[in-house]
């Protein structure tokens, strides 16, 4: 009789363990039954995206099966873009607005708890390289797009919402500073620079990967050179020295700079990173800290932050 009652309230067991396996697994299809499309689709801070990945003709591409990750640009971040309208989405080349939607895409499943510490290079589904960092502050995607919601889980994949539209890069480092009117005097001076001994060019154009601190026209009026004649008038082995104290032999983001850090340049000397009160580069001869007036500026051999100061080192 004894072991009769011990086989009935095991059995009893057994079945109140399988049917509470049987729950939880049904909580989590409940929570991942929908694919990435029908999510975003759902979702009305999303609309514009929804009518971007339409346009382009992705529905199909991001509600097949799979193990995906989608970051998710809100409509504030489609509005920041240019793009805050279905008639701005609708104005943009497909095969552009293509490029653009599958640089958001990973065809891997990443969570925000697979992230590893740090800045991660991944490779997107329009093979351009992207950049995830992980810290203390949260997940930042190419330095300043943040993730504000992480992982809404899909059948196919994953989705974490971010706060900007993510660009691929399409140019260099020279290339970015030359397409910019408010930069041509630092492209006067690696041009004049190049004139020496070394071709500062091209190692802006070549090495990757790097962050270059690029100072505006007015930053250079104010460091003494009034006009781009005078900066092609100066010594090429000064303005190199000047120029490669501008440059860190590694890509920082702007979600990797620290209070107080000290990188070292390719000129050997190191400048100061201050974050209170805005961020903010000094360099060693500098009576003041430089502010940085804008951030993360992709390059495909690294990222580019504009200054309001020439470094001196």
């Amino acid at each position: 009789m004894k072991n009769y009652l011990k086989l009935i309230f095991g059995l009893l067991a057994f079945s109140l363990v399988v049917f509470s396996c049987d729950d939880n697994d049904d909580d989590g299809m409940m929570q991942s039954q929908k694919n990435i499309t029908t999510l975003v689709g759902e979702n009305s801070n999303l609309s514009l995206l929804r009518a971007a990945v339409v346009r382009a003709g992705l529905a199909n591409t991001l509600s097949a099966s799979g193990t995906m990750t989608v970051f998710a640009p809100t409509n504030e971040a489609f509005a920041a873009a240019g793009l805050g309208t279905e008639a701005a989405i609708n104005a943009v080349p497909v095969e552009t607005l293509k490029g653009i939607l599958m640089y958001h895409v990973l065809s891997q499943k990443y969570a925000a708890a697979d992230i590893p510490n740090g800045t991660t290079e991944l490779t997107t589904a329009s093979s351009a390289k992207a950049y995830v960092t992980k810290n203390t502050r949260g997940v930042y995607v190419n330095g300043n797009a943040m993730v504000t919601t992480a992982d809404v889980m899909a059948s196919n994949g994953v989705v974490h919402v971010i706060n900007k539209v993510l660009m691929p890069p399409s140019q260099n480092i020279v290339q970015l500073a030359q397409s910019n009117d408010n930069l041509s005097f630092l492209v006067a001076a690696v041009v004049r620079a190049s004139q020496g001994s070394t071709n500062v060019a091209q190692v802006l154009s070549t090495t990757n990967p790097l962050t270059v601190f690029a100072p505006t026209n007015q930053a250079f009026i104010n460091a003494g050179f009034a006009t781009t004649d005078a900066i092609m008038a100066a010594d090429p082995a000064t303005l190199t020295s000047i120029l490669t104290y501008h440059v860190i032999g590694a890509r920082v983001f702007s979600s990797d700079l620290t209070e107080n850090a000290m990188p070292t340049t390719l000129n050997g000397g190191k400048v100061t990173i201050t974050l209170t009160g805005g961020a903010k580069v000094k360099g060693n001869a500098n009576a003041t800290a430089s502010n940085i007036t804008a951030t993360d500026i992709l390059a495909t051999n690294g990222v580019v932050h504009v200054i309001d100061q020439v470094l001196l080192p």
